[in-house]
């Protein structure tokens, strides 16, 4: 979408403060569902890119579940974003050598003398009626990583191109606008001339004035079908690995299979792999880690090996007052199949909800229960070792309900692979179906068995063992696009430094490859952490979500218990 004229800044605009109309070279409206990306003719400080996500008539109900997603009509998903070009900042270059300064300065006379430019190919606007996801996915990575030109956009002098930023900006809808973005009779040019802004509080909230300084607008489609739409951020964040990458996989892939032998170390969660997958740390082991009295901490594993154990385990918890409790707890030994310990566990405040689809307990079920948490607490500190290998199915939600930190876990989620790649998980279910051919979690509505899922992680990990490093792992080509990035350089030769600002913990799941990351609480948030992150990141990604909770397009955001108790589960059952 091309952008209004503004003086150049040494420091990026706030969303209020975005320059002003310029023309463009590109002309025509058509179509419906919004797209905004700079054309030619652009030769400020800051271009700005914005896409929208519109599945014709439908969109998702878009919460922390990355994964596919039940749809409602007439809602709408949105892409914006901004490129930064021309000078540096120049607070603190007085800092800097003299050399590196004469060495900017000498940088940003050829940018100036060589600026970039947008221009639509509208010819193949026409032919693909709107841009997906992934077309901007590649849009972005051609600006700043190392993908090839987009069809449908000629971008010229990329690399005076310093900076770029995408926002998700689910709830921007044709009628935002007065009159309402329609396309024009009689031509089939895709290409919407945006008007002003509603006026209508409720769909024009003082949110989003920026997109006063966008003249033209693109139709966008979401992934998925007419009937389901996939996550968003999943089709814009994976994307196909590149060849050179491909190789160096494959290579693995042949050495994983000549090494068929694994001893159980190689199947422990690194360091890495605990904290992006948000499991609780033992202070020894990370000084982030901030745990309270409460919680049962394992000490450092000194390296003997001789006599540990292997223990699978499974949780079930309830609501109360108070939030999310342990309500029954199993753990089996791996190597002899006894059963160590199956206990229903009376909560200390009220229940509120049983969550007896998930869980199987009922007040009946409870009733004459004694066994309280401290005793579990107590069971646990003569049981669980240093060297204890504790095993189990998205074992982060069990370790936080039974508030124990351990630092040697194996995930049957993490060492098995979802069919569609990272970071999806494959659920319990799914698994023991597609690997076992056994049916498990056959209960309904009575929810699950604790000793069958441990069981059933049991039953996998021997298969791993049996089989090899690769069992259950998927040949699917596709990485985070901040990972590809990351191996990308800048004009100066430095790695490209990416970011991400979003609600809840971006520093997990899809942002887990980004140099930095920003937890926000509200769209306000969002955009301080992107205006101070813009001056040291070559990208940077941020979400705002305020507008479509405004509209009831998206689930909320807060940390309720219920809504983390649901999505623990969503990890465990329902990415399959």
């Amino acid at each position: 979408m091309s952008k209004r004229s503004v003086n150049a800044r040494s420091s990026p605009p706030s969303p209020d403060q975005l320059p002003k109309r310029q023309k463009t070279t590109a002309n025509g409206t058509s179509s419906s569902d919004i797209s905004l990306i700079p054309t030619h003719g652009v030769d400020t400080d800051t271009l700005s890119l914005l896409g929208t996500q519109l599945p014709a008539n439908h969109s998702s109900m878009f919460g922390q579940s990355l994964h596919d997603t039940r749809i409602e009509p007439s809602r709408s998903e949105s892409f914006i974003g901004s490129v930064q070009v021309g000078s540096e900042q120049s607070e603190g270059w007085s800092r800097f050598e003299k050399r590196k300064k004469k060495k900017a300065k000498k940088e940003d006379r050829k940018f100036a003398n060589q600026p970039p430019s947008f221009a639509f190919n509208v010819q193949e606007l026409v032919k693909l009626c709107r841009i997906s996801i992934s077309d901007v996915r590649e849009l972005a990575l051609h600006i700043t990583g190392d993908a090839g030109p987009v069809s449908w956009l000629r971008v010229t002098n990329r690399a005076s191109i310093k900076r770029l930023v995408v926002m998700l900006v689910p709830g921007i809808t044709p009628e935002v606008f007065t009159p309402p973005l329609r396309p024009q009779p009689n031509t089939s040019n895709p290409l919407l001339h945006i008007p002003a802004l509603s006026t209508n509080p409720v769909l024009h909230p003082p949110k989003i004035p920026f997109l006063s300084t966008f003249l033209h607008a693109v139709p966008t489609k979401a992934p998925g079908d007419a009937q389901k739409m996939h996550s968003v951020l999943q089709g814009f964040f994976m994307g196909p690995v590149t060849g050179e990458e491909k190789k160096r996989r494959i290579l693995d892939r042949i050495q994983g299979e000549k090494e068929s032998s694994l001893s159980v170390e190689s199947l422990l969660l690194t360091q890495e792999q605990l904290i992006e997958n948000e499991y609780p740390l033992p202070t020894w082991m990370s000084e982030a880690s901030q745990l309270d009295d409460s919680w049962l901490q394992t000490s450092k594993h000194d390296g003997n090996m001789s006599g540990f154990q292997i223990l699978a385990l499974d949780c079930e918890m309830c609501i109360t007052t108070t939030g999310r409790e342990l309500t029954h707890i199993c753990i089996v030994d791996y190597k002899t199949g006894d059963k160590l310990y199956d206990q229903l566990v009376l909560p200390s405040a009220p229940i509120v909800d049983y969550l007896t689809r998930f869980s199987g307990i009922t007040a009946a079920s409870l009733k004459g229960v004694t066994t309280t948490f401290g005793d579990v607490h107590k069971f646990l500190s003569t049981l669980v070792k240093p060297s204890t290998i504790l095993l189990g199915h998205s074992l982060e939600s069990d370790l936080r309900a039974m508030r124990l930190a351990h630092g040697r876990c194996i995930d049957t989620s993490i060492i098995y692979h979802h069919p569609r790649g990272r970071p999806l998980k494959p659920g319990l279910k799914w698994l023991m179906k597609k690997w076992v051919g056994k049916d498990i979690q056959t209960r309904g509505e009575g929810g699950h068995d604790p000793e069958e899922d441990a069981r059933a992680c049991i039953d996998l990990l021997k298969l791993k063992f049996k089989n090899g490093l690769g069992f259950g792992h998927f040949m699917v080509d596709v990485e985070n696009i901040l990972e590809r990035m990351g191996r990308s350089n800048t004009a100066n030769g430095k790695h490209v430094r990416t970011g991400v600002v979003d609600y809840g913990t971006p520093a997990t799941w899809l942002g887990s490859k980004a140099t930095s990351t920003v937890a926000c609480a509200n769209d306000d948030d969002v955009v301080k952490g992107i205006q101070d992150m813009i001056g040291s990141h070559q990208f940077v990604f941020g979400r705002m979500l305020e507008l479509s909770e405004g509209m009831g397009c998206t689930c909320g955001c807060g940390n309720s218990e219920l809504s983390t108790y649901l999505y623990d589960r969503d990890d465990k059952e329902s990415r399959s």
